[in-house]
């Protein structure tokens, strides 16, 4: 037992050694992209006094907004809801005056921003400084300078200050977030939680994302850490180039889950320029309502495969209608861009100057055609369409139906235009009913929709549709292509199964 400990023991020292050794080789084994890019700490360092951090002040008129809520006598919470609304009053408890109201008060937010021109531009979001009575930037030494709007645009979400610099300042350039690729390295930094100049890192996750936020989404994501507070920071490349301003995240918690999104820089250069130069935004206006190319309308209009933005109607007054282009149209090329969807059209319209002559390719009928068109500058309203209502006319004559594709149709009276409030400019045959397990009711048809064209050819009657829509059968087609008005003689096209 005795002769045998030593060698045991010396067994064990050297086991204890390639453990070590091994261990030692396997860390630096690591490969160097696994551990993250080297340069971020230069980076930081280089571009860390460019950020800034925003801080705003609000007043709120609280007159008449917060009475104390009527209490059960004795209930456990009366003690605190009192407490709790006498700190809220002024000295005493009384309020601001007479009437024992709430006085005004200021409320504070803060977010980031970062510095794009040594004369004091800075570039943050716009939902950062929206209502703000009064705007500071703060500097990453803690100098702190009031700052004015320069302008905003409430479609991307952006908005340009400036400030008197107090001293020489750093300023960051814009690099071109169309050369990103899926996996490279961006370092986010910003004042989560107002903490204070915060450096993060990730990847980029995926591009041209579209999350409904606006009517140009075209947003970068990101893993690197942004949180509450990051909103209107600075998303930089390896090269210490602005590529995005972090505007928003995705978290059920309120904190980072890797779900960040950024205005891409493309985008955010553009609405910058012409900020400074003219305190709004001119953007290109077209003059056409458009929609989504199903795979149905595809197959309805014989396109292959499913692309472009469907024109569903041509405003009368605007650049497109003098150009030619008509409801039915598919816009699949502008200005020499591919146009996928809708929401390429948009943008691509939205970023060319006003004024210019572009060429629009369409498949119209299954070939394509070529349009010269002048744009027109689109005129920046807030204004919210409402629905027509639908009142029930009772006394109206009941009209004649027949049902065609799950819908019951009759021809356009008098008393029906009445009744469902449908213009006189408005032609075609009317939907007074839908089947609710039909395609139509699935693709949102309802009762004073009027059906205008079938298969790109005008209807005046319920026979007409029925007609049509025999021969489709009889050819083999497995949807047929709707033209629809609502009762302002807005349209929209809807592919419909046929069986």
């Amino acid at each position: 037992m005795t002769a045998v400990r030593p060698a045991l023991s010396r067994r064990l020292r050297l086991m204890g050694a390639a453990i070590s050794i091994g261990a030692a080789c396997t860390l630096n084994s690591v490969p160097a992209f696994a551990r993250g890019p080297e340069g971020i700490a230069d980076i930081a360092e280089k571009v860390i006094d460019a950020v800034v951090n925003i801080s705003t002040s609000q007043t709120i008129d609280a007159k008449g907004g917060g009475a104390m809520p009527q209490l059960p006598p004795g209930s456990p919470f009366e003690e605190f809801f009192d407490d709790f609304f006498k700190n809220r009053r002024g000295p005493g408890g009384k309020g601001g005056d007479k009437s024992g109201e709430f006085a005004p008060r200021k409320t504070n937010s803060l977010g980031s921003g970062f510095i794009v021109d040594t004369s004091g531009i800075v570039v943050t979001n716009n939902h950062v400084i929206a209502d703000a009575d009064e705007i500071n930037v703060i500097m990453n030494d803690g100098t702190k300078i009031k700052a004015e709007v320069v302008g905003i645009d409430k479609k991307t979400d952006l908005a340009v200050l400036k400030f008197k610099p107090p001293k020489p300042l750093v300023a960051v350039k814009f690099g071109d977030s169309d050369k990103l690729r899926l996996g490279d390295w961006v370092v986010a930094i910003g004042n989560p939680f107002s903490l204070g100049g915060t450096v993060t890192a990730g990847i980029v996750s995926a591009k041209n994302r579209d999350i409904s936020q606006g009517p140009y989404d075209s947003y970068i994501q990101t893993d690197a850490a942004i949180n509450r507070g990051n909103s209107g920071g600075p998303l930089f490349n390896l090269d210490g180039e602005v590529i995005g301003v972090n505007t928003l995240i995705i978290s059920p918690t309120g904190g980072s889950i890797g779900l960040g999104f950024a205005v891409p820089s493309k985008t955010v250069a553009g609405v910058v320029d012409q900020l400074e130069k003219y305190g709004e935004l001119r953007r290109g206006w077209l003059g056409v309502r458009i929609q989504q190319v199903t795979d149905e309308i595809a197959e309805s209009l014989n396109i292959k495969p499913a692309r472009g933005a469907l024109v569903a109607g041509v405003d009368d007054k605007g650049p497109a209608k003098p150009a030619g282009i008509e409801p039915g149209d598919v816009v699949v090329k502008f200005d020499g861009k591919d146009v996928k969807d809708p929401k390429d059209l948009s943008r691509i319209v939205a970023d060319t100057a006003v004024g210019k002559e572009v060429d629009v390719v369409v498949i119209r009928k299954g070939n394509e055609e070529t349009r010269k068109v002048t744009l027109g500058r689109l005129e920046d309203t807030d204004k919210v369409q409402q629905a027509n209502a639908k009142p029930k006319d009772d006394t109206a004559e009941k009209p004649v139906t027949q049902k065609a594709l799950g819908l019951d149709l009759a021809a356009l009276s008098k008393d029906l235009r009445t009744k469902y409030k449908i213009k006189d400019s408005v032609k075609g045959v009317i939907i007074t009913g839908v089947d609710g397990s039909s395609d139509a009711a699935d693709k949102r048809l309802s009762a004073g929709d009027v059906i205008v064209e079938v298969a790109q050819e005008a209807v005046s009657s319920a026979a007409d549709i029925k007609n049509r829509v025999e021969k489709l059968k009889k050819d083999g087609k497995k949807s047929v292509l709707l033209l629809v008005s609502n009762g302002d003689g807005e349209l929209r096209f809807v592919a419909l199964g046929v069986q």
